[in-house]
């Protein structure tokens, strides 16, 4: 993850709420969390819907996000066939002690069936639910966040924060011990077209997030999977899940996101008796005027554009 100082403005308005009683009771709540300016370590319990994905054997690939106590959401590109991983809730630090950590393995990866990613041509549909091989067991370090309901509205300049252990530069090697945390304004899906120059068709499946002019905040390799969450009052709702973008905090071309708001059915249909809290979201705003070892890169990297799968 990238990041400099910046500040957008939005005004959120919360229109209505659904989803089981029991997952909105606890969804998008993070009592520990401390005022966010961006760009910053995170603090413990400030994200505690952060799920940080590991290959069994090997260390931290993917970020994912807690949506009830049974199921994560992240990206379809984080997997390959017969991949084991291995899942940490309520983690801060990749290397030393997490108080309040747990983990669980997976059951079942379910990616979405139109997932599609042709090289140099076309991504969509980048997402995914992992089931978990037990249910968590939620506290003021674990709980879910809510999700982003069907006909929800980011608008352009809506304030965003996108969480992960991803790199801190493009092109970086290292990656940050502790959870980073940054705020990236919404970029409304023409103007990222726009940027895109019809190399990649920005869709209705995706949202965009960034600084078009100067650039330097931006989610980066090894975020992929992560949230981007905007905040209503006191519920943290699910906007998106990073997905790719042309180098990581670059002028002009902003981050790319699957756009939660348009999975809810598909969701619904796996979560069963307990689906996650979904809130209906609507912002007016300002308009728009990632260590990696060198396999990941290699399996990342999409020449000669510089476009990367976060």
């Amino acid at each position: 993850m990238k990041f400099n100082s910046a500040l957008s403005f939005s005004v959120i308005t919360l229109l209505y709420i659904t989803g089981s009683l029991s997952q909105l009771d606890v969804c998008g709540r993070a009592p520990l969390s401390n005022r966010i300016v961006g760009g910053e370590d995170a603090t413990t319990g400030a994200w505690p819907w952060q799920v940080s994905i590991h290959l069994t054997g090997s260390g931290h690939f993917c970020g994912g996000t807690l949506i009830n106590k049974d199921w994560v959401l992240t990206a379809a590109h984080c997997f390959h066939k017969d991949d084991h991983i291995k899942m940490y809730f309520g983690r801060l630090n990749q290397s030393g002690s997490n108080t309040y950590e747990m983990s669980r393995t997976a059951s079942q990866i379910i990616n979405h069936p139109n997932y599609t990613y042709i090289y140099m041509l076309k991504i969509d549909n980048d997402i995914a639910l992992v089931q978990l091989s037990s249910s968590v067991t939620f506290s003021d370090y674990i709980k879910p966040v809510c999700l982003a309901a069907a006909g929800s509205v980011f608008g352009g300049g809506t304030k965003s924060w996108v969480t992960g252990w991803g790199t801190l530069q493009s092109g970086g090697t290292q990656i940050p011990n502790t959870l980073q945390q940054v705020m990236v304004p919404v970029v409304n899906n023409r103007a990222c077209d726009n940027a895109y120059g019809g190399v990649f068709k920005i869709t209705s499946n995706m949202i965009c997030a960034g600084l078009l002019n100067q650039g330097g905040k931006d989610s980066c390799l090894i975020d992929s999977g992560g949230p981007m969450v905007s905040k209503n009052g006191s519920l943290w709702i699910q906007s998106g899940v990073v997905s790719f973008g042309r180098g990581c905090a670059d002028p002009k071309y902003p981050g790319v996101y699957s756009r939660v708001s348009e999975y809810q059915d598909w969701i619904k249909s796996y979560t069963g008796s307990n689906p996650p809290g979904f809130v209906n979201f609507n912002s007016t705003a300002s308009s728009n005027l990632r260590s990696v070892p060198s396999w990941y890169i290699a399996m990342f990297v999409i020449h000669p554009l510089s476009l990367f799968f976060y």
